[in-house]
């Protein structure tokens, strides 16, 4: 929960306990002064501070902190016994701080509020402890942000925070829920092993230069919906077992997720990304529907231990060495994606014009099944003609519409260049050979035509004895080039 924004604090006066003061300073009075600490005479801030005890609260909102003056505060409130500072209830909502400034090791017991802070320079929360709330909102960083393992064991508050410099939050923990909703990492912005336990929100939040996420955990539920990513974003081995969400997001550059495990992920998007979504080598645990508009979707050695219905425009995708347990359907989706909670469409803007050649949205090309055993694939509305399909096997199921046969193209059959070469079988490329199907097509007996195919049923049809050809029957060759694969 939020901590309650408390009623304006008194500008600092001017009496004989302070020092010449800036007109209109909001430093709040240190008790029984008329004064900010930052503007009490040297005598009674010494007399203050002596005052103080380990685990003491504090209320400094809106005070200007130099580094000695915040050096001076901390060493006052050090446990004897650990030699770091222990606060209780601490406020700096609304505090300057000047120059680079260390929270190192300081163990905030009770909830802490640098709300609408000012930090100048760096700002050092390395291995800080937070006990209670933790609340940061409308706090800007003008310097690099360092939270590399802290731990926070309550709520954790970034809403609408501003870091410019570069931001580490590597090995952090989180054990409540954490918001960073609309906060904006003008630099690069670093998760890299950071955990998780609660709910993490990054909704909205905006990141212009590299966000790292690799080897996270995210133990509750992730959500980044319309978050934007201006530079790279790389998830790589992350562990999502909370329902994760992108509805929306925006990749200005490549989103890797390589290596990720999602358990409880039965959507991933609607996302876009103007450049190349990388799926590689990762675990699908469920049941799931990815949404993907990009220029490249890469899904090498990814394993899909459940049923999988993978929507994609104007993306190639290579699906070399993926692994299907289940029925997997790759499907051209023929409209913009729509966010669940919006009735207007995802925008593309991203993609318009994007990569070295502008492609159809609706023309989504397969460049590899490699490796692939097809059995519980089903492709609809998908071009092969630049696919890849050697080690490919299971690849003519005769569904319900007829069988599909590829024929390797003879100029691919070149005689070794190297001696060496001739040890190795050689591979077929489908670039430019014909698909050929039964002259005449019987409808699909599981779906009525133009619906989407049914894994299922495709999967059922792939096991079917194959029927003998009739006697005569004719078959007629359709140019791979001009004509995509088409389940039905």
């Amino acid at each position: 929960m939020s901590i309650p924004s408390p009623p304006p604090w008194p500008p600092c006066g001017h009496d004989a306990n302070t020092v010449t003061a800036p007109v209109g300073c909001q430093g709040v009075h240190v008790p029984g002064h008329s004064a900010c600490l930052a503007h009490l005479t040297e005598t009674h801030r010494t007399a203050y501070l002596a005052g103080l005890s380990p685990g003491a609260e504090i209320d400094h909102r809106g005070t200007p902190f130099t580094q000695q003056l915040l050096e001076e505060l901390l060493n006052a409130l050090k446990d004897p016994a650990t030699g770091k500072p222990h606060l209780g209830i601490a406020m700096f909502a609304g505090a300057q701080f000047s120059g680079d400034v260390e929270f190192t090791d300081v163990w905030f017991a009770g909830d802490v509020e640098f709300t609408d802070a000012c930090f100048s320079g760096t700002a050092e929360f390395t291995d800080a402890r937070f006990s209670g709330t933790a609340e940061f909102t409308g706090a800007r960083f003008s310097g690099t942000a360092e939270f590399t393992d802290a731990r926070f064991s309550g709520e954790a508050i970034f809403v609408g925070t501003q870091f410019s410099g570069t931001t580490w939050f590597h090995r952090a923990q989180f054990s409540g829920e954490a918001s960073f909703g609309h906060t904006r990492f003008s630099g690069e912005g670093r998760f890299s092993r950071a955990h998780f336990f609660g709910d993490a929100w990054f909704s909205h939040v905006q990141f212009s230069g590299r966000a790292a996420f690799d080897e996270t955990q995210f133990s509750g539920i992730p959500s980044f919906g319309e978050a934007q990513f201006s530079g790279y974003a790389m998830f790589d081995g992350a562990q999502f077992s909370g329902h994760a969400t992108f509805a929306s997001a925006q990749f200005s550059h490549d989103v890797s997720f390589y290596g990720v495990r999602f358990e409880d992920v039965s959507v991933l998007g609607p996302l876009v990304c103007a450049e190349q979504v990388v799926l590689s080598e990762a675990v699908f645990a469920l049941p799931v529907t990815l949404e993907i508009a990009a220029q490249e979707v890469v899904c090498e050695r990814t394993r899909w231990e459940s049923t999988a219905t993978i929507r994609v425009r104007y993306a190639a995708v290579d699906l070399g060495h993926a692994v299907l347990a289940a029925p997997v359907a790759v499907i051209a989706h023929p409209a913009p994606f729509h966010f669940t909670y919006s009735d207007s469409p995802v925008s593309e803007v991203l993609l318009a014009g994007a990569g070295r050649q502008p492609r159809s949205p609706d023309r989504v090309r397969v460049v590899s099944v490699q490796g692939v055993d097809a059995a519980h694939l089903v492709l609809t509305d998908i071009d092969l003609a630049d696919c890849l399909f050697s080690g490919a096997f299971h690849l003519d199921p005769d569904p319900p519409g007829g069988p599909y046969h590829v024929r390797p193209h003879p100029h691919r059959l070149a005689a070794p260049r190297h001696p060496a070469d001739a040890l190795h079988p050689p591979t077929y490329s489908c670039r430019g050979t014909p698909l050929a199907r039964p002259h005449r097509q019987p409808a699909h007996p599981y779906r009525k035509r133009g619906a989407e195919p049914s894994a299922v049923a495709s999967r059922t049809a792939s096991h079917r004895p194959r029927p003998h050809p009739r006697p005569g029957g004719r078959r007629r060759a359709v140019p791979a080039a001009t004509k995509s694969l088409r389940g039905r």
